[in-house]
C-alpha cells in the first residue's frame, strides 16, 4: 500500500494528468521510491488504484529500465553496453565490476550492497562508456574509475 504521503502526492498528480493511464509512470515512480522495487503485488495495487489493466502496468515496468521488477542492492550499477559504450570497452568494464563483486550481470551481492545490470542505452552516448549509479550518471567510465567508485561506495 502506498504511504499516506505518496497517496497525497497521487491526489496532486491526478490534477496534472488527463487520464488514469497517463498516471502510470509517475505512480510507479512513487511506488519504487517507497519500496525500492516494483513487486508483482505493487503492480497489481497500481493497476487497481488507477483502474487500468494489470498487463498495462506490467508492460510499463518491464519496458522501462528505470523500473526494477526485482529487488536491487543499495547501489544499483546500470552499465550501458550498447553500441557507443560497447565500442569503448563497456563490456570489459562490466566484466571487471562483476568479477570484483563476485556476481554475474543481473546479480546482487550477498550483503545487498550492489546490483549490477547491463542496460541497452542510457542516452548519454557523448560521455560513453557510461554507468548509472542509482539516479546519477558516471561518464567516461574506465576500470580504474569504476574501482574508485566502488571503493567510495563501500
Amino acid at each position: 500500500m502506498l504511504s499516506p504521503e505518496n497517496l497525497k502526492k497521487l491526489e496532486e498528480l491526478k490534477k496534472q494528468f488527463p487520464t488514469s493511464k497517463a498516471l502510470t509512470l509517475p505512480v510507479l515512480w512513487l511506488a519504487q521510491n517507497q519500496y525500492g522495487w516494483i513487486s508483482p503485488e505493487t503492480m497489481k495495487e497500481v493497476a487497481e488504484m488507477l483502474q487500468v489493466p494489470l498487463g498495462h502496468v506490467y508492460g510499463v515496468v518491464t519496458f522501462y529500465t528505470m523500473f526494477n521488477p526485482k529487488p536491487v542492492g543499495k547501489y544499483h550499477l546500470q552499465i550501458c553496453t550498447n553500441v557507443s559504450c560497447g565500442l569503448l570497452g563497456a563490456e570489459k568494464i562490466c566484466d571487471h565490476i562483476c568479477h570484483r563483486l563476485n556476481i554475474e550481470p543481473g546479480g546482487t551481492t550477498p550483503d545487498r550492497r550492489f546490483t549490477v545490470t547491463e542496460v541497452e542505452c542510457l542516452g548519454s552516448c557523448g560521455t560513453a562508456p557510461v554507468m548509472q549509479v542509482n539516479d546519477d550518471y558516471v561518464g567516461g567510465l574506465t576500470i580504474e574509475k569504476a574501482d574508485r567508485l566502488m571503493t567510495d561506495l563501500k
